[in-house]
Protein backbone atom coordinates (compact mmCIF):
# COMPACT_ATOMS: atom_id res chain seq x y z
CA UNK A 1 0.00 0.00 0.00
CA UNK A 2 2.45 2.27 0.71
CA UNK A 3 4.63 1.88 -2.32
CA UNK A 4 1.53 2.18 -4.36
CA UNK A 5 0.89 5.88 -2.88
CA UNK A 6 4.48 6.18 -4.74
CA UNK A 7 3.59 5.53 -7.95
CA UNK A 8 1.21 6.53 -11.28
CA UNK A 9 1.14 2.68 -12.61
CA UNK A 10 -1.49 2.55 -14.86
CA UNK A 11 -2.08 6.29 -14.75
CA UNK A 12 -2.18 8.45 -17.96
CA UNK A 13 -0.28 12.05 -18.30
CA UNK A 14 -0.57 14.88 -20.92
CA UNK A 15 2.15 17.33 -21.19
CA UNK A 16 2.34 19.61 -23.06
CA UNK A 17 5.04 21.61 -24.28
CA UNK A 18 7.24 18.28 -23.42
CA UNK A 19 9.33 18.15 -26.27
CA UNK A 20 12.79 19.91 -23.92
CA UNK A 21 13.82 21.39 -21.20
CA UNK A 22 11.12 21.37 -18.46
CA UNK A 23 8.90 19.74 -19.68
CA UNK A 24 11.28 16.66 -21.23
CA UNK A 25 12.06 16.26 -17.75
CA UNK A 26 8.78 15.87 -16.16
CA UNK A 27 7.59 13.83 -19.05
CA UNK A 28 10.79 11.66 -17.82
CA UNK A 29 10.22 12.27 -14.20
CA UNK A 30 6.27 10.49 -14.69
CA UNK A 31 7.04 7.63 -17.22
CA UNK A 32 9.73 6.65 -14.38
CA UNK A 33 7.06 6.95 -11.40
CA UNK A 34 4.71 4.33 -14.05
CA UNK A 35 2.59 6.62 -16.00
CA UNK A 36 2.26 6.42 -20.00
CA UNK A 37 2.71 9.35 -21.58
CA UNK A 38 0.72 11.66 -23.79
CA UNK A 39 3.52 14.36 -24.91
CA UNK A 40 2.71 17.76 -26.85
CA UNK A 41 5.14 20.23 -28.57
CA UNK A 42 4.89 23.15 -31.39
CA UNK A 43 8.50 21.02 -33.31
CA UNK A 44 7.55 17.85 -34.53
CA UNK A 45 10.88 16.79 -35.25
CA UNK A 46 12.48 17.62 -31.75
CA UNK A 47 8.87 15.99 -30.22
CA UNK A 48 9.69 12.65 -32.33
CA UNK A 49 12.96 12.94 -30.76
CA UNK A 50 12.02 13.25 -27.62
CA UNK A 51 9.13 10.27 -27.97
CA UNK A 52 12.50 8.18 -29.12
CA UNK A 53 14.51 9.10 -26.03
CA UNK A 54 11.43 8.43 -23.77
CA UNK A 55 10.82 4.96 -25.29
CA UNK A 56 14.91 4.13 -25.12
CA UNK A 57 14.40 4.96 -21.30
CA UNK A 58 11.38 3.56 -21.02
CA UNK A 59 10.28 0.66 -23.19
CA UNK A 60 7.40 -1.13 -21.17
CA UNK A 61 5.68 2.39 -21.29
CA UNK A 62 3.47 4.33 -23.82
CA UNK A 63 4.56 7.69 -25.47
CA UNK A 64 2.07 8.28 -28.02
CA UNK A 65 3.52 12.13 -29.46
CA UNK A 66 1.20 15.27 -30.91
CA UNK A 67 2.48 18.12 -32.69
CA UNK A 68 0.35 21.23 -31.40
CA UNK A 69 0.16 24.84 -30.59
CA UNK A 70 -1.15 25.17 -27.87
CA UNK A 71 -2.28 28.81 -28.28
CA UNK A 72 -4.16 27.81 -30.81
CA UNK A 73 -7.67 26.56 -29.76
CA UNK A 74 -8.30 24.20 -33.04
CA UNK A 75 -5.19 22.45 -31.72
CA UNK A 76 -6.04 22.85 -28.26
CA UNK A 77 -9.39 20.87 -29.02
CA UNK A 78 -7.65 18.39 -31.28
CA UNK A 79 -5.25 17.63 -27.99
CA UNK A 80 -8.56 16.31 -26.19
CA UNK A 81 -9.92 14.85 -28.93
CA UNK A 82 -6.37 12.50 -29.45
CA UNK A 83 -6.42 12.06 -25.69
CA UNK A 84 -10.00 11.04 -25.73
CA UNK A 85 -8.80 8.44 -28.48
CA UNK A 86 -5.95 6.80 -27.31
CA UNK A 87 -6.66 6.84 -23.59
CA UNK A 88 -9.42 5.62 -20.97
CA UNK A 89 -9.94 9.10 -19.98
CA UNK A 90 -6.99 11.13 -18.03
CA UNK A 91 -5.75 10.91 -14.72
CA UNK A 92 -2.81 13.95 -15.34
CA UNK A 93 -2.39 17.15 -17.07
CA UNK A 94 0.69 19.16 -17.02
CA UNK A 95 0.14 22.29 -18.36
CA UNK A 96 4.13 23.27 -19.22
CA UNK A 97 3.96 24.87 -22.87
CA UNK A 98 4.95 28.67 -21.98
CA UNK A 99 6.59 31.52 -24.35
CA UNK A 100 8.04 35.34 -23.82
CA UNK A 101 9.12 38.06 -25.27
CA UNK A 102 10.85 39.73 -22.58
CA UNK A 103 10.49 43.88 -23.66
CA UNK A 104 9.52 47.28 -21.57
CA UNK A 105 5.43 47.27 -21.09
CA UNK A 106 5.36 50.55 -23.95
CA UNK A 107 7.42 48.13 -26.17
CA UNK A 108 5.24 45.49 -26.85
CA UNK A 109 2.65 45.43 -29.39
CA UNK A 110 -1.08 43.37 -29.31
CA UNK A 111 -0.06 40.94 -31.12
CA UNK A 112 2.71 40.08 -29.11
CA UNK A 113 1.30 40.56 -25.65
CA UNK A 114 -1.66 38.85 -27.09
CA UNK A 115 0.24 35.70 -28.66
CA UNK A 116 1.63 35.12 -24.60
CA UNK A 117 -1.08 34.84 -22.75
CA UNK A 118 -2.83 32.47 -25.24
CA UNK A 119 0.17 30.72 -25.22
CA UNK A 120 0.83 30.86 -21.62
CA UNK A 121 -2.40 31.51 -19.73
CA UNK A 122 -5.38 30.82 -22.05
CA UNK A 123 -4.07 27.22 -23.21
CA UNK A 124 -4.10 26.15 -19.53
CA UNK A 125 -7.19 27.15 -18.77
CA UNK A 126 -9.10 26.01 -22.00
CA UNK A 127 -7.43 22.79 -21.83
CA UNK A 128 -7.86 22.47 -18.69
CA UNK A 129 -11.69 22.92 -19.51
CA UNK A 130 -11.20 20.79 -22.34
CA UNK A 131 -10.32 18.42 -19.87
CA UNK A 132 -12.22 18.30 -17.56
CA UNK A 133 -14.88 15.00 -18.15
CA UNK A 134 -11.86 12.65 -19.01
CA UNK A 135 -10.08 14.15 -15.76
CA UNK A 136 -13.23 13.72 -13.69
CA UNK A 137 -13.85 9.59 -15.33
CA UNK A 138 -11.31 8.90 -12.21
CA UNK A 139 -11.93 9.13 -8.57
CA UNK A 140 -8.55 11.25 -8.36
CA UNK A 141 -6.86 13.15 -10.49
CA UNK A 142 -4.38 16.00 -11.00
CA UNK A 143 -3.64 18.95 -12.92
CA UNK A 144 -0.67 20.83 -12.50
CA UNK A 145 0.56 24.26 -13.67
CA UNK A 146 4.00 25.18 -14.12
CA UNK A 147 4.07 29.19 -13.21
CA UNK A 148 6.74 30.82 -12.43
CA UNK A 149 8.26 33.20 -9.48
CA UNK A 150 7.32 36.07 -12.26
CA UNK A 151 3.66 35.60 -11.08
CA UNK A 152 4.88 35.77 -7.39
CA UNK A 153 6.86 38.84 -7.46
CA UNK A 154 9.36 41.07 -9.84
CA UNK A 155 11.63 39.72 -12.05
CA UNK A 156 12.90 41.34 -15.20
CA UNK A 157 11.01 38.51 -17.33
CA UNK A 158 8.57 41.44 -18.41
CA UNK A 159 5.66 42.74 -17.14
CA UNK A 160 3.33 40.26 -19.56
CA UNK A 161 4.74 37.78 -18.76
CA UNK A 162 4.53 37.92 -14.65
CA UNK A 163 0.81 38.94 -15.31
CA UNK A 164 0.36 35.39 -17.34
CA UNK A 165 1.91 33.58 -14.30
CA UNK A 166 0.05 35.63 -11.41
CA UNK A 167 -3.24 34.92 -13.24
CA UNK A 168 -2.05 30.90 -13.54
CA UNK A 169 -1.48 30.65 -10.11
CA UNK A 170 -4.87 32.45 -9.35
CA UNK A 171 -6.47 30.15 -11.96
CA UNK A 172 -5.05 26.84 -9.51
CA UNK A 173 -6.38 28.09 -6.20
CA UNK A 174 -10.02 28.75 -7.93
CA UNK A 175 -10.17 25.47 -10.00
CA UNK A 176 -8.71 23.81 -6.97
CA UNK A 177 -11.66 24.79 -4.88
CA UNK A 178 -14.35 24.47 -8.30
CA UNK A 179 -13.14 21.06 -8.66
CA UNK A 180 -12.50 19.41 -5.46
CA UNK A 181 -15.96 17.92 -5.55
CA UNK A 182 -14.95 16.08 -9.07
CA UNK A 183 -11.99 14.55 -7.47
CA UNK A 184 -9.53 17.27 -9.31
CA UNK A 185 -6.90 17.94 -7.39
CA UNK A 186 -5.05 21.71 -8.67
CA UNK A 187 -1.26 22.27 -7.88
CA UNK A 188 1.23 24.72 -9.52
CA UNK A 189 4.94 24.76 -9.29
CA UNK A 190 6.71 28.40 -9.42
CA UNK A 191 10.34 27.79 -11.07
CA UNK A 192 13.13 30.54 -10.52
CA UNK A 193 16.17 30.29 -13.10
CA UNK A 194 16.54 26.60 -14.46
CA UNK A 195 19.15 25.32 -16.72
CA UNK A 196 16.69 25.61 -19.82
CA UNK A 197 17.71 26.23 -23.83
CA UNK A 198 15.42 29.34 -23.08
CA UNK A 199 17.68 30.84 -20.24
CA UNK A 200 21.29 30.17 -21.90
CA UNK A 201 20.91 33.83 -23.32
CA UNK A 202 20.34 35.56 -20.42
CA UNK A 203 22.36 33.28 -17.98
CA UNK A 204 25.33 33.77 -20.57
CA UNK A 205 26.46 37.27 -19.39
CA UNK A 206 28.72 36.83 -16.59
CA UNK A 207 27.47 39.62 -15.29
CA UNK A 208 23.48 38.74 -14.93
CA UNK A 209 24.52 35.77 -14.13
CA UNK A 210 26.63 36.80 -10.79
CA UNK A 211 23.38 39.02 -9.88
CA UNK A 212 21.17 35.80 -10.73
CA UNK A 213 23.34 33.73 -8.18
CA UNK A 214 24.00 36.61 -5.72
CA UNK A 215 19.94 36.49 -5.34
CA UNK A 216 19.37 32.78 -4.87
CA UNK A 217 20.30 31.14 -1.43
CA UNK A 218 21.54 28.13 -2.69
CA UNK A 219 23.60 29.78 -5.35
CA UNK A 220 23.16 27.89 -8.24
CA UNK A 221 21.52 27.17 -11.14
CA UNK A 222 18.00 25.36 -10.99
CA UNK A 223 17.73 22.01 -12.86
CA UNK A 224 14.62 20.75 -15.34
CA UNK A 225 14.43 17.48 -13.04
CA UNK A 226 14.31 19.43 -9.80
CA UNK A 227 11.04 21.59 -11.29
CA UNK A 228 9.84 17.60 -12.67
CA UNK A 229 10.32 15.92 -9.53
CA UNK A 230 8.05 18.97 -7.47
CA UNK A 231 5.44 17.99 -10.19
CA UNK A 232 5.75 14.28 -10.01
CA UNK A 233 4.84 15.14 -6.50
CA UNK A 234 1.85 16.88 -6.61
CA UNK A 235 0.75 14.29 -8.94
CA UNK A 236 1.49 11.18 -6.73
CA UNK A 237 -1.33 9.26 -4.85
CA UNK A 238 0.72 10.14 -1.84
CA UNK A 239 -0.32 13.96 -2.32
CA UNK A 240 -3.77 13.20 -2.09
CA UNK A 241 -4.87 15.88 0.02
CA UNK A 242 -2.45 18.79 -1.41
CA UNK A 243 -4.54 21.14 -3.49
CA UNK A 244 -5.06 24.49 -4.25
CA UNK A 245 -0.90 24.92 -3.25
CA UNK A 246 2.05 26.64 -5.50
CA UNK A 247 5.49 25.17 -4.52
CA UNK A 248 8.21 27.17 -5.29
CA UNK A 249 11.42 25.52 -6.80
CA UNK A 250 13.99 28.16 -6.56
CA UNK A 251 16.47 27.65 -4.33
CA UNK A 252 14.82 30.17 -1.95
CA UNK A 253 15.11 33.08 -4.40
CA UNK A 254 11.68 33.87 -2.82
CA UNK A 255 12.62 33.74 0.69
CA UNK A 256 16.14 36.13 0.21
CA UNK A 257 16.29 38.83 2.88
CA UNK A 258 18.73 41.30 3.42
Amino acid sequence: MTQQRWRLDGQTALITGASAGIGLAIAHELAGLGADLMIVGRDIDMLETARDELLDVYPQMQVNALAADVSDDEDRRQILDWVEDYSDGLHILVNNAGGNVTKAATEYSEDEWRKIFETNLFSAFELSRYAHPLLARHASSSIVNVGSVSGLTHVRSGVVYGMTKAAMHQMTRNLAVEWAEDGIRVNAVAPWYIRTRRTSGPLSDPDYYEEVINRTPMRRIGEPEEVAAAVGFLCLPAASYVTGECIAVDGGFLRYGF
